[in-house]
């Protein structure tokens, strides 16, 4: 069925006096995808796509803007097509032009956004049965009018305008209902540790999206104590949690270095920002103060005291109403608890294994252990905590919480409900056997020693968010370098000796081997301490994807700059290779030292000349095939994980095959005027294939590993971590088997805990048992 679009295509190109093929030429697309835009097969023209077609048919600004604003709407009214609309490469705007296509443009890429973070938080929602029964309530009072701006300001009242507080009241299904009651847009929700702030905000989010409108801002959950507003602004920041998450913002947008940094700046973001508490001790007044310097509309969260304490440094959120979470009653704990677990069997079906604990909070309020679990059991976290050990395990009798011998302070009975949590949710099931369903068996005790591992690891990196790409990065900087260099020792030094016996010995190639090897290993690690490790940094995933057919994100300025590295490193590597080479040969056959540096100079020079004829075009290409993601392509960390693998093994096909044809080519054509200047130089032609098929499989595997997200993750997470013992070997696996138990949950491209007083307690449990054992975790501190 043909649409408004589709006529207005074929009406403009026929007014061009053009065929659907010279159309499809002069646009550098596909004869099919015109064809199919233009009979409507075809139901998701990109906005990329629709430019290049009016560049390609010479339209006027007035005429350019009518057949986008045609495809947008054939876009919305069909809904979300299979492949992305979001633009992949910059849209620019006309000179001269209207500005309204830069507006739908990033109205495109704000639909686009809002449909990926509603179905993030439903699926986050149901991981954490947060509507199994039903919600736990969630209630919020007034707080103390230190803690809030003057309500003129909160009001946005001119100057003698007259002012008095706002009805803030409600509860949880009401959130977006008090938010949009204030002019000002800002709103601070502050609770204690696991009183439902987080529980709160998912569902600010999912609300407020069903009923914002196509020019609302976005409401996106970031965890702000990731932040260090010493070192990036507030706008950056957001810009570039953006961009982690959804790595298809990466590429230019209007206005703006990236589609990320334009949805910010042009508003059409709302941070909800989650857990301002878990900035750390000295940056949360600089913090508030980077916040006072905006006036962007935002939700933040956090704990009283912490938001109180950064307060009375500075001042308070500027413009910025705020409420206090209140705790669950005894009326909410006993509507709760028993429609959380199985009727009893036989007798009064209505009895249920929490009646002796609600008997004692309701009846004997002051004992000491309803004192105790009363104290307790007022937070959500606590309660989901107690449901998880007693009403999902019915071996467990929750009545064991009123045993004073046992729990003699609340405190106790905190820390049992804390421990015991891992090791229930990771309780063999009865007549569960291996292999025999979806979830695997874990051993509890070593399940929570690695997942203590990676509570320590977040700890000492003071964040909450668990990158799959920065697993490895609280080793010294030294150990990262030996181990990255130690694994591309030993890959090229295999590769050249299993791969070299096709053409030599194996006792020829076993030397080779031993000195390619660690020799490769020694200018890799160099190259990574320089570019990664010296740095402190990690290397992050790449925003984008191989695409050999695409026209789509060529960068002459980029390709030109990847030219220069790659001549420059390997006319370096080549060097030291045929140096080193000459040494070995020197000693080998008793030359003299004038003889050796002469021969090593020579070789040095020759050998460098052949790797830079093979890495610099192999780099440079590389760029040729680069086209930004989508911005739906890290839908979670596995999805992330996934399309990096992708864009690694698509850039090993490119990489291998033309770095090594360029140095087998490049060897050929250096050796006859490298003969006639240092004289006779012995080569053939093996000998060149044997150099390109070596040198294509080891520096492709060389660059996987010290300089890809990818290459560092299989290093660190997949062999070394597991290999002494502080992380399983299925790393994947274990990751999203402990997000389907409910003890990590998933924040766009990371892992995080469910709660950061778990994340604190396993860290501490871990840190024990380190102490006890003795044990001190090689490179690990």
């Amino acid at each position: 069925m043909t649409s408004e679009f589709s006529a207005l295509l074929k009406q403009r190109r026929r007014e061009a006096q053009m065929t659907q093929e010279a159309l499809a030429e002069r646009a550098g697309v596909g004869v099919r995808t015109i064809r199919g835009l233009e009979t409507g097969e075809r139901a998701d023209p990109r906005v990329t796509t629709v430019r290049l077609l009016a560049d390609a048919l010479g339209l006027s600004p007035e005429e350019r803007e009518g057949l986008l604003a045609a495809a947008v709407r054939r876009t919305g009214d069909d809904g979300p097509p299979e492949s992305s609309t979001v633009p992949t490469t910059p849209a620019e705007p006309v000179a001269g032009g209207p500005p309204g296509s830069l507006h739908e443009t990033l109205a495109d890429v704000s639909e686009q956004l809002a449909q990926t973070v509603a179905a993030r938080w439903r699926r986050e929602e149901e991981q954490r049965q947060v509507h199994d029964p039903y919600p736990l309530p969630v209630r919020w009072q007034p707080v103390a009018e230190e803690l809030t701006d003057h309500w003129a300001n909160i009001r946005r009242l001119p100057a003698g305008g007259t002012h008095g507080p706002l009805d803030l009241s409600g509860q949880l299904d009401e959130i977006v209902g008090v938010y949009r009651r204030i002019p000002s847009g800002r709103l601070v929700v502050l609770g204690r540790s696991g009183s439902g702030k987080t529980i709160l905000a998912v569902r600010f989010v999912l609300d407020h999206l069903k009923s914002r409108g196509r020019a609302d801002a976005v409401p996106v959950i970031f965890s702000i104590g990731s932040w260090d507003p010493t070192a990036m602004t507030f706008r950056d920041w957001l810009a570039a949690q953006l961009t982690r998450d959804h790595p298809g913002l990466a590429a230019s947008g209007p206005g703006g270095p990236s589609l990320a940094a334009a949805l910010v700046e042009t508003g059409r973001v709302l941070p909800v920002l989650d857990g301002f508490d878990e900035i750390a001790d000295g940056l949360r007044r600089p913090a508030l103060e980077a916040l006072n310097a905006t006036t962007l509309p935002l939700l933040l969260t956090s704990r009283p005291s912490e938001y109180a304490a950064a307060v009375a440094e500075t001042d308070v959120l500027t413009s910025a109403a705020a409420v206090e979470l209140t705790d669950l009653t005894l009326s909410d704990l006993a509507d709760y608890l028993p429609r959380t677990t199985r009727k009893s069997r036989g007798g009064d079906l209505s009895a249920t294994a929490w009646d002796p604990v609600l008997s004692e909070l309701h009846e004997r309020p002051d004992s000491r252990a309803g004192a105790n679990l009363a104290a307790v059991l007022t937070t959500p976290l606590m309660v989901t905590l107690a449901r998880a050990l007693y009403s999902n395990t019915p071996d467990n009798d929750p009545a064991s919480l009123l045993d004073t011998g046992r729990f003699a302070r609340p405190q106790e009975l905190e820390d049992h409900l804390l421990d015991n949590f891992t090791a229930t949710v990771y309780r063999p099931l009865p007549g569960h056997r291996p292999g025999s369903g979806p979830r695997r068996a874990v051993d509890p005790e070593r399940a929570q020693y690695w997942l203590g591992y990676l509570a320590h690891h977040l700890t000492r990196l003071d964040t909450p968010d668990l990158e799959w790409w920065r697993l490895g990065h609280r080793m010294r900087r030294t150990t990262r370098t030996l181990v990255t260099a130690l694994m591309v020792c030993l890959a090229i030094g295999l590769v050249d000796g299993i791969v070299g016996t096709l053409f030599d010995s194996f006792a020829f190639q076993l030397a080779d081997g031993l000195v390619a090897g660690p020799l490769s290993g020694l200018l890799f690690g160099i190259a990574y301490w320089f570019l990664v490790a010296g740095k402190n940094a990690a290397v992050e995933p790449s925003a984008v994807r191989m695409k050999i057919f695409s026209r789509e994100g060529k960068t002459r300025r980029s390709s030109l700059r990847r030219l220069v590295i790659g001549l420059l490193c390997g006319f370096l590597f080549g060097l030291g290779y045929g140096f080193v080479r000459a040494a070995l040969n020197g000693v080998r056959f008793h030359l003299g030292i004038p003889t050796v540096l002469a021969i090593g100079l020579a070789d040095g020079i020759i050998y460098g000349l052949m790797f830079a004829l093979g890495a610099g075009p192999a780099l440079g290409l590389l760029t040729l095939f680069e086209t930004p993601l989508d911005i739906r392509s890290a839908v979670n960390p596995v999805s992330l994980l996934r399309t990096n693998f992708r864009t690694v093994a698509t850039q090993l096909l490119v990489w291998a095959p033309t770095f090594g044809l360029m140095v087998g080519l490049g060897s050929m054509v250096v050796i006859r005027p490298m003969s006639a200047i240092l004289g006779p130089v012995v080569w053939s032609l093996t000998a060149a294939l044997k150099l390109g098929v070596i040198s294509g499989l080891g520096g492709a595997l060389g660059y996987v590993f010290s300089l890809t997200a990818w290459g560092q993750w299989t290093v660190f997470s997949r062999i070394w971590l597991p290999l002494t013992g502080r992380l399983p070997w299925s790393l994947v696996t274990f990751l999203e088997d402990a997000y389907r138990r409910g003890v990590l949950r998933q924040a766009g491209a990371v892992y995080q805990f469910r709660h950061a007083r778990l994340q604190q307690h396993l860290a501490r449990a871990y840190q024990a048992k380190r102490s006890r054992s003795g044990s001190r975790g090689t490179g690990a501190s």
